[in-house]
């Protein structure tokens, strides 16, 4: 170890820094994969596995997270990693929930790549999961997919070594980067480039640069149920009207006021927690719901049961599951920038590259970025 060398350094081992050694070894660089422990643990574990083109809005957003889900394709089969091609169902229950839908629909984001405005009983032909008392009807979006996080970002590391040459170093902690000379716990490592994707974890490196950035943290709970029984299948990935809420891509539509007032009238704990709810699955037929927002600096380590009541009440709006009986409940933190933007991107040092603070949108946006971002080192 004591003169590992590299074209490239990648510090952090969730999926940012998974697909920036990915982009970079797909052009030719030697890559060096830098993770504290034996392997991530962060946000990039504890999430829904969507990957959520749906979400973005139009413009370079939207775009990168179409080729993030097509890298996501190509990986998944190479690797033999699970990714489920589900598709997205936004069901409506409330009149402005449906009027939204349609207002979204109407534009061109809403209306390419296939996706459609379905009838209650079109809806319910999609998914048999689908709560039908209420329901108005449906956005159907066929950009989404479903992985499972924790195989992939354990899986990945080892497919980008033995596919690609990148070599990996886990259990090393960097604590200084003076390029060519990355100093590790493991010893030095030399490389005439660095990307630090450090995730919540603004501290440790470069800590004037982060204490400086429009960054703060967020905290969300989720809960994943024991697999259901054989045979049965989830479908589509679901969500209902607090969703249409949350995400930037549909922001620009009118209705959307008017749907905020009667969220906020109906649902005030919901709205004080940043609760919003979807639903997933697995490759094992376990559902994974979610989740809650709380931003600060130093989020509270204490989980409450109140906000999984919320969410999983919530669930059972929109939502039929023959069981939803919890066997694991945790929470991820990732860093969120203030500022509205959609991804940090700094050089604090010549040849040093940060990527940070992609909001949650990391399994969606990643491979994408990485691409965009390797092009401009290269």
């Amino acid at each position: 170890m004591s003169h590992l060398s590299a074209d490239l350094a990648v510090i952090g081992a969730g999926i940012v820094g998974l697909a920036h050694a990915l982009a970079a070894a797909r052009r030719g660089k030697r890559v060096v994969l830098l993770e504290r422990t034996a392997h991530a643990t962060g946000a990039s574990v504890r999430n829904f596995g969507l990957v959520w083109p749906i979400g973005q809005p139009d413009g370079p957003r939207h775009t990168r997270a179409l080729r993030s889900r097509e890298i996501w394709a190509e990986v998944a089969g190479a690797a033999r990693l699970h990714l489920a091609a589900t598709g997205s169902l936004h069901l409506a229950y409330h009149d402005d929930e449906w009027a939204l839908l349609q207002e979204f629909a109407a534009t061109p984001l809403g209306s390419c790549h296939g996706r459609d405005l379905l009838s209650p009983r079109e809806t319910l032909l999609r998914s048999t999961v689908v709560n039908p008392t209420g329901l108005r009807g449906a956005l159907w979006s066929p950009t989404e997919a479903t992985v499972d996080p924790r195989q992939a970002i354990r899986t990945l590391p080892e497919w980008l070594r033995d596919r690609h040459g990148v070599t990996l170093q886990f259990s090393t902690m960097v604590h200084a980067i003076n390029l060519p000379r990355i100093d590790t716990t493991a010893g030095p490592v030399f490389a005439e480039q660095a990307i630090v994707c450090s995730g919540a974890d603004f501290e440790t490196l470069y800590p004037a640069t982060f204490a400086a950035a429009p960054l703060t943290r967020c905290k969300l709970q989720m809960l994943r149920t024991v697999a259901q029984p054989p045979g049965w299948s989830l479908g589509p990935a679901l969500c209902a009207g607090l969703t249409l809420t949350h995400y930037d891509s549909f922001r620009h539509c009118p209705g959307l006021t008017a749907l905020k007032a009667r969220v906020q009238a109906e649902f005030p704990f919901h709205v004080a927690h940043g609760v919003h709810v979807l639903l997933s699955e697995n490759s094992r037929r376990e559902l994974t719901i979610g989740d809650s927002h709380h931003y600060g600096l130093t989020p509270e380590p204490f989980d409450r049961e109140d906000i999984n009541a919320a969410i999983l009440g919530y669930l059972r709006t929109f939502a039929v599951a023959p069981t939803l009986t919890i066997a694991e409940r945790w929470h991820g933190v990732y860093p969120k920038l203030t500022d509205g933007g959609s991804e940090f991107i700094a050089s604090p040092a010549p040849g040093v590259t940060i990527v940070n603070g992609l909001g949650g949108a990391g399994m969606t946006q990643s491979f994408g970025l990485a691409e965009e971002v390797i092009a401009r080192l290269s």
